[in-house]
Formats: structure tokens, sequence, C-alpha cells
């Protein structure tokens, strides 16, 4: 299973900058780096709260899920 944030594409959709993200979202511009990055293990359900309310987005629109291939 394989769950990957993608912040990193939205932001480039939109012509976001980290900068601008931070503003948006009240979420500190480490947090919003690491997730932007796809280089973190988990996700707080605040910082869900924030990024969903500050970009009008879902938890959907945020998170891809690929299942493992079967062996």
């Amino acid at each position: 299973m394989s769950v990957r944030c993608r912040l990193g594409d939205i932001m480039k959709q939109r012509g976001l900058s980290n900068k601008e993200v931070v503003e948006l979202t009240q979420i500190s511009r480490n947090t919003i780096t690491s997730l932007a990055a796809n280089a973190t293990k988990r996700i707080d359900y605040d910082t869900m709260n924030g990024l969903c309310n500050g970009l009008k987005i879902t938890p959907s629109d945020l998170f891809e899920y690929t299942p493992d291939s079967e062996k």
C-alpha cells in the first residue's frame, strides 16, 4: 500500500509558493515543505484541517492511494 500526499502537485498546479501556503493555512513552513516533498510519514488532523480549509480542498484531493500489486 502506498499513500502519497499531493500537496506539492496542488501547489504546482495553482502556482503557490511555500510562503503563500503558510499564509493561507497558518501551518509552519517546515511542515508545508515536508508535506509538499512527500517526505513525512504522518499528518496531524489539525494540519489536514488547516490544509483543507486554507486551500479549499478535501482530504481525497490531498492524498493519493495506490494499493500494493498482488504477489
